[in-house]
């Protein structure tokens, strides 16, 4: 059995606001095993990024880690200053950022993107990183003669490619990857869901896969944990989620995914709005959109429970 390599436990991460708190991460605990992806879903809002940030501990200001430990192989990160921090992001814990051209630095050639990462966290001379990064950019399939280009010269779904490949660069333990499809078309769209599942098996690395589209969640995920209104609502393995999902929100979730085979579908919807995370509702979170909310809901908040085996759920239809 593999070990836990990343366990978070009553995570809170809010930003401080000229008006007031949003509590965009509110008491969250999830873990994961060495080698297994982690698809983290949910609707814009609902604190997906801000947890995948807060791992690698970059969360953007007025936002702070409050409360609670992210434990990476045994260490708290929270409890690490940034030199320290350093020597585990990029090279332990590396990420795919959502939108690729404002990630690279358009002054730099992309080889240079690797070479420089490579350079940074391992002592090597300019020809082996120079000599990894042609290699990191064939698996990705990149052609050795785009070493030398620019980012502005590749499309949207090419320099996806090259984030990859830097966050592959270092040999990670686990890869976070925040939406790293959800700006390209469709058919490049399943080209990088199936280059990331086959590097995934090459590499060997786990991954956190973040995003809101529950059906790019389903091809390369191993385990589901699906977030609301900062916080995490239902967490199984992915086989048992879509086949016998516990929450209201998994199931109004799923309902609003079309299916082309049925040319009578009629569309479904979510009624009402996510949250307010400056002013969240008392009691359950999702009670306000929940149609089998009752006066208990609404007063108390559901705790996180074992159903069955590794499938939590925060809801009080089940005790």
């Amino acid at each position: 059995m593999s070990k836990t390599i990343l366990e978070i436990k009553g995570l809170k991460v809010y930003y401080y606001t000229r008006d007031g708190v949003v509590r965009a991460v509110d008491n969250v605990d999830f873990f994961m095993k060495k080698g297994e992806t982690i698809g983290l879903v949910g609707e814009s809002g609902s604190g997906k990024s801000t947890l995948g940030f807060s791992i690698i501990k970059l969360i953007p200001p007025p936002g702070k880690i409050v409360d609670g430990k992210i434990v990476f192989d045994g260490i708290d990160l929270i409890k690490l200053n940034e030199k320290e921090m350093r020597k585990i992001r990029g090279k332990r814990i590396s990420m795919v950022f959502q939108d690729p051209m404002t990630s690279l630095n358009p002054l730099m050639k992309i080889g240079d993107h690797l070479v420089e990462t490579i350079m940074a966290h391992e002592e090597v001379t300019r020809e082996e990183a120079e000599e990894r990064a042609f290699a990191l950019l064939k698996e990705v399939g990149i052609m050795p003669d785009r070493f030398h280009d620019y980012p502005h010269q590749f499309s949207g779904g090419m320099r996806q490619r090259v984030m990859i490949a830097l966050a592959l660069a270092l040999n990670p333990d686990i890869v976070i990857a925040d939406e790293p499809t959800s700006s390209l078309d469709v058919i490049v769209q399943f080209q990088i869901l199936d280059l990331m599942k086959r590097l995934k098996e090459q590499f060997n690395v786990g991954m956190i896969f973040i995003s809101h589209d529950i059906s790019v969640v389903a091809e390369v995920s191993d385990k589901i944990a699906l977030m609301y209104a900062g916080q995490i609502v239902e967490f199984a393995d992915a086989i048992s989620f879509f086949e016998k999902h516990l929450h209201p929100y998994a199931e109004l979730l799923l309902q609003s995914v079309p299916n082309i085979q049925l040319s009578d579908q009629k569309l479904k919807y979510i009624p009402g709005m996510p949250p307010d995370l400056l002013h969240p509702p008392s009691g359950c979170r999702f009670h306000p959109r929940c149609p089998f909310a009752n006066s208990i809901c609404k007063e108390k908040e559901p705790p996180l429970i074992e159903i069955e085996k590794g499938h939590l759920v925060k809801c009080f239809r089940h005790k």
